[in-house]
């Protein structure tokens, strides 16, 4: 019998009243049960929090970089535990999971090198100006207060090492709250965040039901908001807040562009092959993954045979098992969706060359063309393994395509040439420009964000920590420079 799992209140475990189950995508056997927080419980999380502020932001950095070293190393040696754990309540294949363990673990272990950076301070010579002859300004970053951090379900511990390890590194508290199909990976997190020195209101790892998030967003002793999810709720949730600092990062329609350049047989076997692969990796639910390709005439006709038939490589099945590339998507209900939007565009004039299967919570890989310009597949972001090919003539063509979107948030270029490189990044209406590559490329230190209704802000953990701190600026008055 499957034991209930508590949540994290102030940094000690505590249990609700009430619990809910956590499923398998893939074949919905019990993965585990997770405690709910009662409405004493969260006000007591955010309370503590609250009185927090103070001591957390003085506490020694050597304190709060020991800590986040400590999570890295308990991540890094629990990888294959964690990683079964994220298949089981995610259904993403394993060989994922264990990159996106990896991946946390270098998020805490750069967020523990640069809390030894931060907040060094800039000094800067006010007697440029006759008034301000002695003076000197020194400049410091000081934590805006409580940082409510809310995680999707498809990166379930690495989104939420964005949310946690940046709060952490600056000495902000932070309330995490993960997804309710997903809570099992950050409730690990707070094992680990458990087993180091943090003082005890610096963070809460709560089980709260979407439904009664609201209150918690709109509450005043959290001043700082870092949601990733969907454009709708994102946005629903700064237009509740205006007077709130809100990193939102949404929705993408992710573009991989193949150039004129890019010709040879092996250019267009790797373009095929990352193409295939990241358009489907997380069953297709990252953002980033590739939902358009737009490739030039002069290769459309040897690259799309190409892509067809990596994509049908693609091994889908069990996500348990280490030979699977595409498993189910987190619920039958998403699936179902994916489904509509395919079948709606075959029946305005797509063709379906590969998949448009579904199968329970599993949709097959799946490749259009002539996908109609209205069609909800080529407006909004798909979340599912599924990828159209459209022909342009030109390089400007195909830029015009990419900002064809109400979203901006990466793109992939194939080209070999380097002025085409910086005119992409010039022309290109997106947060991110990855040259020879596909969107889907993350690095976990880099900006990571976009433009349009793609989200405000950035991620990535130094951008986070400003996005968390502001400028205090201490001016020193009669000295000697």
């Amino acid at each position: 019998m499957t034991s209930t799992h508590a949540f994290w209140l102030a940094g000690r475990q505590a249990t609700g009243e009430t619990a809910f189950d956590v499923t398998s995508p893939w074949d919905g056997r019990l993965v585990g049960s997770v405690s709910v927080p009662t409405e004493a419980q969260v006000e007591e999380a955010v309370a503590a929090a609250h009185a927090a502020v103070d001591e957390f932001a003085a506490t020694p950095a050597h304190v709060r970089a020991a800590a986040l070293d400590h999570v890295s190393r308990r991540l890094a040696e629990r990888t294959e535990e964690i990683a079964r754990l994220i298949s089981a309540e995610n259904g993403k294949p394993v060989k994922w999971a264990r990159g996106e363990v990896g991946r946390a673990v270098s998020v805490f272990r750069f967020a523990a090198e640069e809390a030894r950076r931060f907040n060094g301070g800039e000094a800067q010579r006010l007697d440029t100006d006759a008034g301000g002859q002695g003076r000197l300004a020194l400049t410091r970053r000081v934590p805006k207060g409580v940082v409510l951090g809310i995680a999707p379900f498809n990166f379930p511990l690495n989104l939420s090492a964005h949310k946690v390890a940046p709060a952490i590194a600056v000495g902000a508290p932070i309330i995490l709250k993960p997804a309710p199909a997903t809570p099992l990976s950050a409730l690990v997190l707070g094992e680990l965040l458990a087993e180091t020195e943090l003082p005890a209101g610096s963070w809460s790892v709560l089980t709260v039901p979407n439904d009664r998030m609201p209150a918690l967003v709109q509450d005043e002793r959290l001043p700082v908001i870092s949601f990733t999810g969907s454009g709708p709720v994102g946005y629903a949730i700064m237009d509740s807040v205006p007077r709130k600092h809100c990193t939102l990062e949404l929705g993408g329609n992710g573009a991989a562009v193949v150039l004129s350049d890019w010709a040879s047989e092996s250019d267009l076997d790797w373009a095929a092959s990352r193409i295939a692969t990241f358009s489907n990796y997380q069953g297709g639910q990252s953002c980033i993954s590739v939902q358009r390709v737009i490739a030039d005439a002069s290769v459309y006709d040897r690259l799309l045979p190409k892509i067809v038939a990596a994509v049908e490589s693609q091994v889908t099945g069990d996500p348990s098992e280490d030979a699977t590339d595409v498993g189910p998507l987190v619920s039958e209900d998403a699936a179902r969706r994916v489904e509509s939007w395919v079948d709606e565009a075959v029946r305005g004039g797509a063709r379906l060359l590969t998949g448009g299967k579904r199968e329970g919570a599993s949709y097959a890989p799946t490749v259009l063309t002539d996908l109609p310009a209205d069609s909800t597949l080529a407006c909004e972001e798909v979340f599912g393994p599924v990828l159209s090919v459209t022909r342009v003539d030109g390089e400007a063509e195909a830029f015009a395509a990419v900002n064809d979107s109400k979203y901006g948030l990466q793109a992939g270029v194939f080209t070999h040439d380097v002025r085409t490189a910086f005119r992409a990044h010039r022309a290109l209406e997106v947060g991110g420009v990855i040259i020879g590559d596909v969107p889907s490329y993350r690095a976990d230190q880099m900006p990571y964000g976009g433009a349009k209704q793609s989200g405000v802000g950035r991620e990535g953990v130094a951008y986070a920590m400003d996005d968390y701190t502001y400028e205090r600026v201490l001016v020193l008055t009669g000295l000697a420079l």
